[in-house]
């Protein structure tokens, strides 16, 4: 886990105001309170993407609160077709064969 300190560091232009900001706006989860924030890593990966949007495609907040929401809709989408998949792989032969031909039949 990373402190704020290491965050900033990482992350040259982003300020302590902004990535507070992003935290207040619940972009950003990290543990512990204001004075004593813990990043992990999916967190400092969240960070990563937001700086991206927020400094090279010079989005805005308003333009963020739309898309971080569809980000995350997409992601639990992929996480949930992963576990369909293996399901589906967990089933014989026959149930496998017939899943595929109903896909091919509404495809």
């Amino acid at each position: 886990m990373r402190n704020e300190a290491e965050i900033l560091q990482d992350f040259s232009l982003l300020q302590r105001e902004t990535l507070h900001m992003w935290i207040d706006r619940g972009w950003i989860a990290p543990q512990g309170s204001r004075s004593a924030y813990r990043f992990q890593e999916i967190d400092v990966a969240r960070i990563r993407l937001i700086h991206e949007f927020h400094y090279e495609f010079e989005l805005d907040e308003e333009a963020m609160d739309v898309i971080l929401p569809l980000l995350d809709q997409v992601h639990g989408l992929r996480r949930e077709l992963r576990r369909l998949a293996r399901a589906v792989n967990a089933q014989p032969e026959d149930i496998r064969n017939r899943i595929a031909a109903s896909m091919d039949e509404t495809g």
